[in-house]
């Protein structure tokens, strides 16, 4: 098997070991096979690639997407991240929690982010090159997020003194002040 999954505490959330075959030429790697996702529940159409490229200490996030929302399959070409997801769905059993997994070129983890969860992530390393898989394509319109340092969350980033957030997401409400009909629903 091409990929071994690895539980959270997010039922929904995945977490998958990709299998990496080297030798003296180097390595291979399978990072989709649709029929290994789906034995795993993760039976989506995704319809938009992204990449980022981003330095040491910078945070993306908490974003999602409402009424277009995007389940996304995320892999760390280059570098380190400690990625971040939070179930924000109303009437989900895990509404609020949030759980996060360090990824890495080394590691070769791959995170699956469902829809209804708001997603982020913190460089560790000098940079770090992101690429994902999205089942929604991005709609300007539908772009939300919530406060990425939201105590009420509680998220424990591995926070350091160079730490970068965009003023976007800077200003994000706390998910206790998003009024429902803006959270996604379970």
């Amino acid at each position: 098997m091409a990929i071994e999954l690895i539980e959270t505490k997010l039922s929904d959330m995945k977490v998958f070991k990709l299998a990496m075959y080297k030798d003296d030429r180097g390595f291979f790697m399978e990072t989709f096979n649709a029929d290994h996702y789906r034995q795993y529940g993760v039976d989506k159409v995704f319809v938009q690639d992204n990449y980022s490229r981003s330095a040491k200490g910078v945070i993306r996030g908490m974003h999602y997407q409402l009424p277009k929302p995007q389940g996304k399959l995320i892999h760390v070409t280059a570098g380190e991240i400690l990625d971040i997801a939070v179930d924000i769905r109303v009437g989900s059993p895990t509404f609020g929690q949030w759980a996060s997994v360090v990824m890495s070129a080394e590691n070769q983890l791959q995170v699956y982010i469902p829809e209804g969860f708001a997603h982020g992530f913190h460089v560790l390393s000098d940079t770090a090159d992101v690429m994902y898989k999205c089942t929604n394509v991005y709609s300007p319109g539908d772009d939300r997020g919530i406060l990425w340092n939201d105590d009420e969350v509680g998220i424990v980033w591995e926070l350091t003194d160079d730490v970068v957030v965009s003023d976007k997401d800077k200003v994000n409400p706390r998910l206790s002040q998003v009024p429902v009909n803006q959270l996604p629903v379970y």
